[in-house]
């Protein structure tokens, strides 16, 4: 049999909680939280079982969690978005990434990514017999720069993928960074923007850059969203993407035959608890507690830390404690010192590494505490 995919290994996720698990070490690698979520959240769950809502959705989305999502961006950003035919709920931003690629794509168009990338990227491109076009992040910043972005594109160039805040760099976009990618839309019309936005609402410094919010850029443009990310329930694998008219046609033309629909009763509780609380509107301030309490129990260690504009990812450069390779280092502090962490090369296409791990800080403070007393030891 030939595979479609013959360089996809097992994934250093499952390796590095394998390995913590093993070692019984704090496994602070995956980006998932260890603490408990809303008890508003779970009764509207159990309402939505108690009412029975358990049957298929609507194919686009329940019409209630749709509503709220129009009426949350109208908040956030001052714009309006067509509940009916700009918004389309999806099993996780990943489902969604997919769908997109799968819509848009066809045998030998090219799509530019920035890494270091999010895993699914590359292999959902290659599916569809596309290519992807690998451009690096610029290191430490993580910025994108674009006078690169504009030295690759060529007459196969159909998408460009962007993610903001950048996971797992932890870096965000500015306002001139959307005028670049603007300008490039501009002068390159048969171009078509997928934004990974699951992070929006951990951003601590400065405003969200939605594509959104640009007339521009908002008219080729598919957003994606993650509710997990927002409300610490990942393993809902709940989200939503947001596109106009025409491209949202072309979305669900895909959508409906490879899940057709999302669970109803968790789409019941998500627009219930959007509508009924101030649910979205604490998701940073929560977070940037916890971040700025992390980094502040990390001061006395030789980890170094990078910026940290946004998602609940922290990078360490740790250069100043080995010349291992990241992997190694990785796994060697796991082994020794008891925490898990994430090599950052991995989301590299050519394994770039800069000597840095990325921590995940969505978890008690409890649970911070004790990891950063034992990094602060290395």
């Amino acid at each position: 049999m030939k595979s479609k995919l013959p360089k996809i290994e097992t994934s250093i996720f499952t390796v590095m909680s394998q390995l913590a698990n093993k070692c019984g070490a704090i496994n602070l690698s995956q980006g998932f939280p260890n603490f408990k979520i809303s008890e508003q959240l779970k009764d509207f769950v159990k309402e939505g079982l108690d009412k029975e809502e358990v049957q298929y959705a609507p194919m686009a989305g329940r019409q209630d969690l749709r509503d709220a999502i129009a009426t949350k961006i109208k908040e956030q950003h001052h714009i309006t978005v067509n509940s009916n035919s700009e918004i389309t709920i999806t099993a996780g931003a990943t489902q969604a990434i997919y769908t997109i690629f799968s819509a848009m794509l066809h045998p030998d168009d090219e799509v530019i990514l920035f890494d270091p990338a999010y895993d699914c990227y590359d292999p959902s491109i290659r599916l569809q017999g596309a290519v992807p076009v690998h451009l690096e992040l610029q290191h430490p910043s993580y910025s994108i720069n674009w006078g690169e972005v504009k030295a690759n594109i060529t007459s196969k160039t159909k998408m460009i993928v962007i993610n903001n805040p950048h996971n797992p760099a932890g870096s965000v976009l500015s306002p001139s960074d959307l005028v670049q990618l603007e300008n490039i839309i501009e002068s390159h019309p048969n171009i078509y923007v997928l934004s990974d936005e699951v992070y929006e609402h951990i951003q601590f410094e400065g405003e969200h850059q939605s594509v959104l919010k640009s007339t521009i850029l908002r008219q080729k443009s598919f957003v994606t969203y993650s509710f997990g990310k927002t409300f610490h329930v990942t393993g809902w694998k709940l989200g939503y993407c947001v596109a106009p008219e025409e491209l949202t046609e072309e979305f669900r033309k895909v959508h409906q035959f490879n899940v057709f629909c999302v669970n109803n009763t968790m789409q019941y509780a998500v627009a219930k608890f959007m509508t009924e609380t101030n649910s979205w509107r604490d998701v940073m301030p929560f977070y940037k507690q916890k971040r700025d309490l992390f980094l502040e129990l990390m001061k006395t260690s030789k980890l170094k830390p990078l910026a940290c504009d946004g998602t609940y990812f922290a990078l360490f450069d740790y250069s100043d404690i080995s010349n291992e390779n990241d992997v190694d280092f990785a796994k060697r502090i796991t082994k020794e010192i008891g925490v898990a962490t994430i090599p950052t090369s991995v989301f590299y296409q050519n394994k770039t590494d800069h000597k840095v791990v990325r921590i995940c800080f969505a978890k008690t403070e409890e649970t911070l505490r004790k990891a950063a007393k034992l990094l602060c030891e290395i």
